[in-house]
């Protein structure tokens, strides 16, 4: 039976969509209007997934949901037919509550989704911006192998994250 890449769920916003950057070291990319709402989109890290397409089963978790598909395949060169994560509205962005210990923390908005998408055993790595406390316990707690991987939103995906992707990717594919 053959082994299951793992997934990279990618965010957008500060992963490849920067934004914090000094104009005078601005990153290679350029600006594109997105549904009226410009957005600087790094050329470096569209470089990056596409180097990491090739050892991961890669997916939108971004609250751009379907408009990554319409949008970044035709203006950075992406994989087109990715799978997205749709988020649920009805907890205004913040996931539901979810139980620790004796206290209730409030979880990353995301978690819901990737749970629903990724199943408990898959392995998965997600690159973001904006992990809480919550990540780490949700990352800590799941059976199959994970790896959050941080990233600076003036920085985006560069090539010390997409180097520590493919060495967690290698090493997954050898355990599993």
């Amino acid at each position: 039976m053959p082994r299951e890449r793992p997934l990279l769920l990618v965010d957008i916003d500060g992963v490849i969509s920067l934004f914090g950057f000094p104009p005078a070291a601005r990153p290679a990319g350029a600006f594109h209007s997105i549904d009226g709402i410009p957005h600087f989109l790094s050329t470096a890290a569209a470089g990056h997934l596409l180097e990491l397409v090739s050892v991961f089963d890669l997916v939108w978790a971004s609250g751009w949901e379907e408009k990554a598909e319409e949008y970044l395949p035709h203006l950075l060169g992406l994989p087109r037919g990715l799978p997205f994560l749709r988020f649920g509205r009805a907890t205004g962005g913040m996931g539901g509550a979810r139980e620790s210990g004796s206290t209730v923390t409030r979880a990353h908005w995301k978690l819901d989704a990737i749970d629903a998408h990724a199943g408990p055993e898959r392995a998965l790595a997600w690159i973001d911006d904006a992990f809480n406390d919550a990540c780490a316990e949700w990352a800590a707690a799941r059976p199959g192998p994970t790896l959050l991987v941080a990233t600076l939103p003036h920085a985006g995906l560069t090539e010390s994250e997409a180097a520590e992707l493919r060495e967690w990717a290698a090493g997954v594919m050898v355990r599993v």
